[in-house]
């Protein structure tokens, strides 16, 4: 018994090796005729083996057959959207996304958002929020849905609002129209992106939209709007940040506190000064550091 087992195990090896000889060469083949411009990009059959590729269990080479297939582009988009769908190697799987958000392709969407919210495995649903993310404005639709619906965990809504933040710019006209959302998950999240792309264009409509959420009646918006702004370090926001400092809220005080120390305007000294006697031991820890931080930036200023 023992002796048919270990006959078995030279055969097993010898199959492995060679796939993997098989897999070397067909990504080098087809390199070599993208090289030369000579790839079909309508043989299904060479399209499906490149997939079957991304199952190989050596990752570099893993990565040669994603990087082949993001060469190639759209025309693969269809066999790996099927692989995302259906494939039993979760290995598989999770390479399939990773190569989707080097395609960026628009029309994968759907099936993005299907493996996002529904795969079992925790790194097939982050790859998929990382290819919705690279896929750009055509995902901000289904992305501010999945953020207003009470159907899903906040994990799922925490990717989706770092994909719509990523996105930046290119979401900025659906995020000006969602500023308004019922939902406090959209508009927290929307408060979060405008930050980015304020950092991203210097646009001066996000950030004014920003200095206004600073009087949200929802401390969480007042508190993300007043984090973003220190992000963008935008001066004119400094005399709203100083009165941010005495907002009820105590994270709104804080995140108000942190972001006037990364402007770093010497005009927010005065107020952060008092604060140094504050009955909460963490807003006197913080405007110390604020302070630090005004005077250390006037100090390089000057020099």
């Amino acid at each position: 018994m023992s002796q048919s087992l270990n006959s078995k195990a030279p055969a097993v090896d010898d199959l492995i090796l060679r796939v993997q000889a098989e897999n070397d060469d067909l990504v080098q083949r087809v390199n070599e005729q993208i090289t030369l411009e000579t790839f079909d990009s309508t043989d299904h059959k060479v399209l499906k083996q490149l997939v079957e590729g991304l199952g190989d269990p050596r990752g570099m080479v893993r990565l040669r057959f994603a990087e082949t297939l993001g060469e190639i582009g759209e025309a693969a988009t269809p066999f790996l959207v099927e692989a995302l769908a259906n494939h039993s190697n979760v290995v598989v799987r999770r390479a399939a996304a990773k190569t989707l958000t080097i395609i960026s392709d628009p029309s994968a969407v759907p099936d993005l958002l299907h493996a996002f919210l529904n795969d079992e495995d925790r790194v097939v649903r982050s790859s998929a929020a990382g290819a919705l993310a690279r896929t750009g404005e055509a995902s901000v639709p289904a992305l501010l849905e999945i953020l207003a619906s009470d159907e899903h965990p906040q994990d799922i809504k925490g990717l989706a609002a770092w994909a719509l933040a990523f996105i930046g710019s290119e979401a900025a006209d659906h995020l000006y129209k969602a500023l308004n959302a019922a939902s406090l998950d959209v508009r927290c999240a929307v408060i979060g992106a405008l930050g980015h792309v304020a950092q991203e264009q210097s646009d001066e409509k996000s950030c004014n939209l920003l200095v206004s959420a600073l009087t949200d009646p929802e401390a969480l918006i007042r508190t993300e709007a007043a984090a973003a702004l220190g992000q963008v370090n935008y001066p004119p926001s400094v005399p709203h940040l100083i009165l941010a400092i005495q907002d009820t809220d105590l994270d709104v005080r804080k995140a108000a506190i942190n972001s006037l120390g990364k402007i770093g305007d010497r005009s927010a000294l005065e107020s952060l000064q008092p604060l140094l006697n504050d009955q909460q031991e963490v807003v006197r820890v913080l405007a110390k550091l604020a302070i630090a931080q005004i005077e250390r930036q006037s100090e390089a200023d000057d020099w």
